[in-house]
């Protein structure tokens, strides 16, 4: 067994006990070092604490550890957080959240979609995952939740808060995606801006405390929200410690001070101010305060916050910093004056940035009033006091400014139309303080952390006393330590803070005074258990709190608690010419609100502190104390969270040095300790903190029931009281439950060990049965053996004596078939000579008649290719011409490519061209040696024959001289004839010399030319290699950059397909601001009918007029601001979107230099409103702008129109950005203006109020007449405004009539002419051009016409008005060859305005028709299929992509057709949205069946994961019956969602390309969406639940490919998910296990692998849990190969892939007589023409 032993480095340490322990001496321990140590035991009770069992080691739950004590739990955290890198562990209802000081990859859209909707007790520990819980009881219960996240400074709890809301934001947004959701989420940069600040503990430390409540609708959509702030640290405005910073905001405006708008705030480094230089350390690393001030801006901007006021904001907060640097000098002869330089340069500025008078304020800085005996006197002040004085006046100021923002977002915040049913408050509080020195500010947050723990310890309570109940538990009451004794200490009658408010109120009070009352009051008449006084101070107190022991200094306890400011220079505060600032100093401070001290305050409620004590003396008796704001407030926060449903979220810092994964046990200790965890485990511990159901229990401990298997409920609860009264003899150490079996602590690991030993006899047991049964094996298996020898042995004398049978009777078998042998050769020659004669003469015979056959062949084959090549002459006339098309259009592009890679070759060309004369020189040396060897070959076959000339001429004249001998002749003869030969002899000997010579130099030459010949042989083979080198490498980088080209074609493709997507949402997004702007428009017309009979016309005149000026302004800084973004983008194309469009507030244009038209009556006194259709006219306006701008630009500078065409992409993304910032404006607009007539109108009556008298509270009945002034401008305001609408329609209504008159003339003068009938009896009319009427018949024969006055009855009764049943009963594609029919007949009749106009009303059809249908998949597969062949129909009037042959009419030279381009543009764009919508249908439907049919579904009978054992305390408000895959979705409905959208998409013919493109975005949501489930999950990661997984995948898998959709990658899109599979069913135990799972799980990263083996539980006896050794081994293979692998943990869910609509075009061309258009489409009016 292991036990924990206390350690003062480590804290606690695990050791091994080595001998039982007796019940007296010591304990015999080995330390994790091997060292062996003796544990002294005094009592039995001081036994060290039990490990827990192996199997709950990395527990989820802490609440569900055998052994509830502080060692375990701090050994679970470190272990989840080294070990796992797993941040958070649940504590029963609490969430501890350990600071990780590193961006995780865990709070992406896919964790959110993973956790949304999902059961927070099958979920791995997570923020989203109480989220969820406290979204999931709002919606179900319709009860308020809280979510109390607290924790020290630098423990995250702002980002733990963030994170929070912005799951809010994500799963409360409604479809339509307003701006409430952004609006909540653009709070958090401002308050930290102004709230945040750099400490030693956290680089963003939140120097306030805030409760956010977000209320939601009746849909559980967020419709508004409310903040409540406390305890802002005031005292940081004037003074930071060492490495400390001031809030951020001021280091934002001075980083930002060189733009043009904050020069005139004359602001410099932050180190040259006194209030934010600090120590020098103004800079965070890896932060931009630039940066930030513009993420603060934008976000003040989403909230209603106008240009003017963030500038009246900007100047405040700058005026505290000059102040800050207004230097105040000692006068006087003893230096008790003080006064400041008439010339201070800071002091100008601060009075010049607040609008106040500088002498005044220079004055009574350093003056203050008192008024004594009914005389007012100005006394100066001394250095010291002034100084106070200065930075009271800079904290009062910034305090201000504070509430005044917090109040601004809380306006812009709330739900103006409908009121919140629930709302889930999010509270952001500090956590319990001790340092050093501790004061007043220590004392309120202690305060406020010992109200919280004891709602924290009443609810754990109640949860732990619910469950019993529920349970049906016979149960004694639970004790906890109850910290009432130390509130009442605090809070009581005489306590602490009735003291301190009692001696604020004593003329004469002090810290020395108040500190001697508490000692009189708590230590000596009514001592208190938690309250002592230090031994050696008389200055300070000792507060004995739930987490620690605090010693408090009095000092600055009642100036703290005054909070005083003089009334002086607030007066000429309020006096400021600036608006805001006045603002800020007359209204009064919001009730609840609180504000502690020097160092923190919520909101200004310090009193005002004045000179004159006589008059105001009675006031300020009335004015509260911080500490008594501070108890109210803090009163008003607990019953708000007493009135909810609070969860828990605790934040714990590992170390203070601020580096990732370090685990501090130390400080992890004590702030266990001081947040409650502990004490939850306390209390836990102290009842039964180990639950069990029956059936877990059963399937757990079923070795111990003793029985065979157990059945239903009953025997089950039967089974275990037979066991437990058996194994567990005390009966007060478990209980049985309702459902559950109840154990005290400690008793599960008993079980453990119980089950442990019971299976280690199983095992011997096993163990002896299977030695006898090896035995016994053994035995037979030798007996067997000895048999089959013996009758091996038999066998083979029996095979022999049969062996010598066979050969004798073989012998007499070859005599006699050699007999027959030769026999049968003698008559197979016989034969063989007969049927050679037969075949030759039938040869003959056959060959005749061949011939004869051959010649008649002949003949009928002349005749065939006479035939054929007459038909061939004709095709070839035809194919000729188009094949001239085809090489003209390839010779085009073959030109673009040649030029191309002659530019790519250039390099290689040169290089080349360099070294030809080498290689000719090469050559020239090759010829040369070889004609050298040609002559060398020569002159040795010379020299052989001379040679042998020569030997026979000397043969012969030895021949001579012998005969000579013989005959005896003369002796002078013979000396003759021996000269002559002597001679002959050398001259063949010097003719030999000079042989052997010349073949010497000879072959030196041919050496020399040989060394030569190799030499350039190298130099030829170099460069050969070399050139072969640069192909290589041009054609690599070639093909790089191919394929970097086709991932950016992709990348392009994907990013304009989520930009249609947004265009789509935003378009909903602008008729949902429409409708806001209507029903604002109607409000605000309600509200002047709310004006009273007492205003005069006068009165309503000039409000009336004041409403026009605001308007006027409105709408010219409206067009200012969205048009500049619009022109200023083709000077930064690639500039960001969020950049694009400056928000600065100028001033708007006036009425003189752009005033309106007058015959419109939009005179400057006019009242002028945007309607409500304005908004869609304008951002169209801004398009076509935009548009007309590209093209007139690209034609001045000359760029091609390919290149224009492919840039248009971008720059409708641009301006798609624009729109999208503009609508987010003009809403920001809207509203503003709407609250500042709503303020004016409430001005409006209270003057009229107080100037007559008149008592009307909410103004007349909604019946009462409008003034006749008041109603004559506001029915101008519509009429006017329409009035050149009105007239443009009417005078093209007029051109389309005469239009319509003068084709009908042209029609019958055509018919008079020459009448002219087609097929069909319909009459053929003619185009613009009197052509002849014959020509123009076979010109237009196919087409139909339509009326322009139908054309809006066309698109209503084919696209808009036509039904799901009717529709999908039509042929295919008959809406779209229609519309491409009347298209047609426009453009061939030179119409093109009205072409376009019919282009524009289908694709405007075709949207309405998509919206209609959003839910429908067969009505949307429907139009996609109509738009696609519609796109495909219109090539032919694109003369860039029209086909030579594509129609008759092309080819006439004199007709200009409208070009359609934009329009299949249009169209194209209009598929993507068609296939995205269809596909969103889709994954509607499968999203809530993915996670229960792939992961939950039980397809495999007898694998029940029914096991599962989840942590009772997290079961406590989930949703009860939802069982493991029973009753829920399977693999079928998944299918049948699928088959349904297969079905539509077949029905409607679509590409089968096209298919496998949507199965491979769905089957990649299916993968992504299960294993991101199954990654957050532990009941869904074990050995059977894999085998499940994997056999619901293989279903799909085996779907996909029947119906032939694996090609396009829809299989391979599942491959993740099948990894894990198999991941979670492989062996897990040794290193070639670890290899083989890195080597299998290619398709998932290292943190998927690591994740699933650590989530990875068993359900059985036969699974093991993968061991914390292995788990490391995988992760060292791992790291080789994450080599710049993405920290990625979950799938994108909502990653799109491009898709690609194959072009169709029909061929041959449709014609109008080949259609059947049913009657019930009402088309009578269309003519075939």
């Amino acid at each position: 067994a292991r036990v924990w032993l206390p350690d003062p480095e480590e804290v606690w340490v695990s050791a091994v006990i080595l001998q039982d322990f007796r019940g007296e001496g010591s304990l015999l321990l080995q330390l994790p070092d091997g060292q062996e140590v003796q544990y002294p035991v005094a009592p039995p009770s001081a036994l060290p604490p039990l490990a827990n069992p192996e199997v709950q080691e990395g527990e989820s739950d802490l609440t569900a550890l055998s052994h509830l004590h502080e060692p375990g739990v701090l050994h679970t955290l470190r272990l989840r957080f080294l070990d796992y890198s797993c941040i958070y562990t649940y504590c029963g209802i609490v969430l501890v959240a350990i600071n990780p000081y590193e961006d995780l990859p865990i709070y992406g859209a896919e964790v959110i979609d993973a956790y949304s909707g999902q059961d927070a007790a099958h979920m791995d520990p997570h923020i989203f995952s109480v989220a969820e819980e406290a979204y999931r009881h709002m919606a179900r219960e319709e009860q308020n939740q809280s979510i109390i996240i607290s924790g020290e400074s630098g423990a995250g709890k702002t980002v733990s808060a963030k994170f929070t809301m912005r799951y809010f934001a994500a799963v409360g947004g409604s479809a339509q995606q307003t701006s409430v959701e952004e609006r909540v989420l653009a709070t958090n940069p401002i308050m930290e801006a102004i709230g945040n600040a750099k400490t030693t503990r956290n680089d963003n430390s939140s120097r306030f405390g805030k409760y956010i409540e977000i209320g939601f609708g009746r849909h559980g959509d967020i419709i508004g929200a409310k903040m409540r702030t406390y305890l802002l640290e005031k005292s940081r405005v004037v003074f930071q410690a060492s490495e400390e910073r001031n809030y951020h905001i001021f280091y934002q405006l001075c980083a930002s001070r060189d733009l043009p708008e904050l020069r005139e705030l004359k602001l410099a480094l932050a180190a040259q101010f006194r209030y934010s230089s600090g120590d020098g350390q103004a800079q965070i690393p890896g932060t931009d305060d630039a940066a930030q001030l513009e993420r603060t801006r934008h976000a003040l901007t989403i909230l209603g916050v106008r240009g003017d006021q963030q500038m009246e904001l900007f100047r405040i907060l700058a005026a505290i910093l000059h102040l800050g640097n207004v230097e105040i000098r000692a006068s006087g002869r003893d230096s008790e004056r003080s006064s400041i330089n008439a010339d201070d340069v800071s002091l100008s500025l601060f009075s010049r940035l607040l609008g106040v008078e500088r002498s005044q304020m220079g004055h009574w800085l350093c003056h203050r009033r008192l008024v004594v005996g009914g005389e007012t006197v100005v006394r100066p002040m001394a250095v010291g006091a002034a100084g106070g004085a200065r930075d009271a006046l800079a904290k009062h100021l910034y305090d201000r400014l504070f509430t005044w923002t917090v109040r601004r977002l809380n306006t812009a915040l709330r739900a103006h139309r409908r009121m919140p049913k629930t709302f889930i408050g999010v509270l952001d509080i500090y956590g319990f303080e001790m340092f050093e020195r501790n004061s007043f500010e220590q004392f309120c947050i202690n305060y406020a952390n010992e109200k919280l723990q004891q709602q924290f310890n009443q609810r754990v309570f109640q949860l732990e006393q619910e469950e019993y109940v529920r349970e049906e538990l016979g149960w004694r009451r639970v004790g906890f330590s109850d910290n009432g004794p130390c509130i009442a200490l605090i809070e009581g009658p005489l306590g602490l803070l009735d003291l301190l408010d009692e001696e604020c109120r004593m003329p004469r009070g002090s810290d020395d005074s108040w500190a001697q009352k508490l000692y009189e009051q708590h230590q000596k008449h009514k001592p208190s258990p938690h309250f002592s006084k230090p031994r050696l101070s008389n200055t300070a107190f000792i507060v004995v709190h739930f987490a620690d022991t605090v010693q408090y200094e009095c000092e600055g306890f009642l100036d703290k608690n005054r909070d005083t400011v003089f009334e002086e220079p607030i007066n000429i505060l309020k006096a400021s010419q600036s608006e805001l600032v006045a603002e800020l100093f007359q209204e009064e401070p919001p009730e609840g609100t609180i504000s502690p001290s020097g160092l923190k305050s919520a909101v200004p409620n310090g009193s005002l502190r004045s000179g004159r004590r006589g008059g105001l003396s009675a006031h300020r008796e009335h004015k509260l104390t911080v500490g008594c704001q501070f108890r109210q407030s803090l009163q008003l926060l607990m019953d708000t969270l007493n009135s909810t449903t609070p969860h828990y979220v605790r934040c714990i810092k590992p170390n203070d040095l601020k580096r990732p994964f370090l685990f501090d046990p130390k400080r992890a200790v004590q702030q266990l300790r001081a947040c409650g965890v502990l004490e939850t485990i306390r209390i836990s511990a102290a009842g039964y903190p180990s639950r069990w159901t029956y059936q877990e229990f059963c399937s757990r401990y079923r070795v111990l029931l003793g029985g065979g298997r157990v059945g239903p409920d009953g025997d089950q609860r039967a089974a275990c009281d037979r066991a437990l009264a058996q194994l567990i003899p005390d009966s007060d150490q478990y209980q049985f439950g309702r459902t559950k079996i109840f154990f005290r602590a400690g008793q599960v690991a008993l079980l453990e060990r119980l089950r442990a030993e019971r299976l280690r006899w199983g095992a011997v047991v096993l163990q002896s049965r299977l030695r006898g049964w090896l035995s016994r094996r053994r035995y037979q298996l030798i007996r067997r053996a000895v048999l089959t020898l013996q009758r091996y042995t038999r066998g083979a004398l029996a095979r022999r004596r049969a062996w010598l049978l066979r050969v004798s009777r073989a012998a007499v078998l070859l005599q006699s078939w050699f007999r027959s042998v030769r026999v049968q050769r003698l008559y197979l020659r016989l034969r063989s000579a007969a049927v050679t004669v037969q075949a030759y003469t039938r040869g003959a015979i056959a060959r005749s008649a061949y011939r004869q056959l051959r010649r008649e062949r002949a003949a009928c084959v002349l005749q065939a290719r006479v035939r054929s090549w007459l038909s061939r002459r004709s095709f070839l006339r035809i194919r000729a011409a188009t094949l001239y098309l085809q090489c003209c259009y390839r010779r085009r592009q073959a030109q673009r490519e040649l030029r191309r890679r002659r530019l790519e070759a250039k390099s290689v060309e040169r290089y080349r061209q360099l070294h030809r004369g080498l290689e000719l020189k090469l050559i020239q040396l090759q010829q040369r040696a070889d004609q050298q060897a040609q002559e060398c070959a020569e002159l040795r076959g010379v020299l052989c024959s001379e040679r042998a000339s020569h030997c026979a001429e000397l043969a012969r004249l030895q021949g001579e001289l012998e005969r000579l001998r013989h005959q005896d002749q003369a002796r002078p003869a013979l000396v003759q004839l021996e000269g002559e030969r002597e001679r002959e002899r050398e001259e063949s000997r010097r003719a030999q010399e000079r042989d052997v010579q010349e073949i010497a130099r000879l072959t030196q030459a041919l050496q020399a030319l040989q060394v030569e010949k190799v030499s350039f042989q190298g130099e030829r083979d170099e460069l050969h290699t070399r050139l072969l080198e640069q192909e290589r490498t041009l054609e690599e980088r070639v093909a790089q950059q191919s394929s970097s080209l086709g991932a950016e074609l992709e990348e392009q493709r994907r990013s304009f397909q989520k930009l249609l997507r947004e265009f789509s949402r935003l378009e909903q997004r602008y008729d949902n601001l429409k409708e806001e702007l209507t029903l604002t428009q109607v409000t605000n017309t309600h509200t002047l009918t709310q004006v009273t009979h007492s205003h005069t016309y006068t009165d309503t005149q000039s409000y009336t007029d004041s409403l026009q000026e605001k308007a006027w302004g409105l709408q010219f800084s409206i067009c200012h601001k969205l048009c500049c973004p619009v022109q200023r983008s083709w000077g930064h194309r690639r500039s960001d979107s969020a950049q694009s469009l400056v928000l600065d507030h100028s001033p708007p244009l006036s009425p003189v230099s752009s005033p309106p038209p007058d015959r419109m009556g939009w005179t400057p006194t006019a009242p002028w409103v945007i309607p409500s259709m304005c908004l869609s006219v304008f951002v169209h306006m801004c398009l076509s702008m935009f548009l007309s701008l590209c093209e007139s630009l690209m034609e001045s500078l000359g760029v091609a129109k390919d290149r224009a065409e492919r840039m248009r992409g971008e720059d409708l993304r641009h301006a798609y950005d624009a729109v999208r910032v503009a609508n987010k404006f003009l809403e920001s607009q809207l509203l503003s203006q709407r609250e500042q007539w709503e303020r004016e109108l409430c001005a409006l009556r209270g003057q009229g109020q107080g100037g007559r008298g008149l008592a009307v509270a909410l103004g007349p009945p909604l019946d009462t007449p409008i003034p006749p002034a008041v109603q004559e401008q506001l029915s101008t305001l519509v009429s006017e405004n329409m009035d050149l609408q009105e007239q443009l329609e009417a005078r093209e209504r007029e051109a389309g009539r005469l239009r319509e008159e003068l084709k009908a003339q042209r029609h019958t003068l055509a018919l008079q002419h020459a009448p002219t009938h087609t097929g069909s009896g319909a009459v053929v009319t003619s185009g613009e051009e009197a052509l002849p009427v014959t020509q123009k018949g076979v010109e237009l024969l196919g087409l139909l016409e339509c009326q322009r006055r139908d054309e809006g009855r066309l698109i209503r009764n084919l696209i808009t008005d036509l039904r799901a049943e009717p529709a999908l009963s039509l042929p295919l594609g008959l809406p779209a060859r229609l519309l491409s029919l009347v298209i047609g007949q426009a453009v061939v009749s030179g119409e093109e305005t009205r072409a376009r106009s019919l282009c524009a009303s289908t694709i405007a059809g075709l949207k309405g028709a998509l919206k209609k249908h959003s839910a429908d998949v067969g009505m949307t597969a429907l139009w996609l299929s109509n738009t696609c062949l519609l796109s495909d129909l219109l090539i032919q009037y694109c003369p860039a992509t029209r086909p030579a042959d594509s129609c008759d009419w092309s080819e006439e030279p004199a007709r200009v057709t409208p070009d359609l381009s934009e329009a299949r543009r249009a169209l194209a764009g209009l598929s993507i949205q068609a296939y995205q919508q269809l596909l969103a249908i889709t994954e509607r439907r499968l999203q809530p069946l993915i996670v229960p049919a792939l992961l939950e579904s039980e397809g495999i009978a007898g694998l029940s994961s029914s096991s599962t054992k989840t942590p009772a305390s997290r079961l406590r408000g989930v949703v009860e019956g939802r069982g493991s895959g029973v009753g829920g979705p399977g693999v079928a409905a998944v299918l049948g969602e699928l088959g349904v959208l297969e079905a539509a998409m077949v029905r409607q013919a679509l590409p089968p390309t096209l298919r496998g493109q949507a199965f491979r975005q769905l089957s990649h949501l299916l993968a992504a969406t299960a294993l991101n489930s199954l990654l957050l999950r532990r009941d869904v990661c074990s050995w059977s639940r894999g085998l499940q997984i994997r056999y619901n995948v293989s279903q799909l898998e085996e779907w996909l490919r029947s119906h032939s959709l694996q090609l396009e990658g829809a299989v391979d899109a599942l491959e993740p998910l099948i990894q894990a599979a198999q991941l979670l069913q492989v062996s897990k135990r040794s290193e070639g296990d670890a290899q083989a799972i890195v080597d299998t799980c290619t398709a998932l990263s290292s943190q998927q692998i690591v994740k699933i083996l650590t989530l990875y539980t068993p359900h059985s006896e036969a699974e093991e849990r993968v061991t914390l050794n292995f788990i490391r081994s995988v992760q060292a293979l791992l790291r080789a190969r994450c080599q710049g692998e993405l920290r990625q943990l979950l799938l994108d869910v909502h990653r799109v892939f491009p898709v690609t609509f194959p072009s169709l075009p029909p061929t041959p061309p449709l014609r109008a007589d080949q259609l059947d258009i049913p009657a019930g489409l009402k088309l009578s009016f269309l003519r075939r023409v």
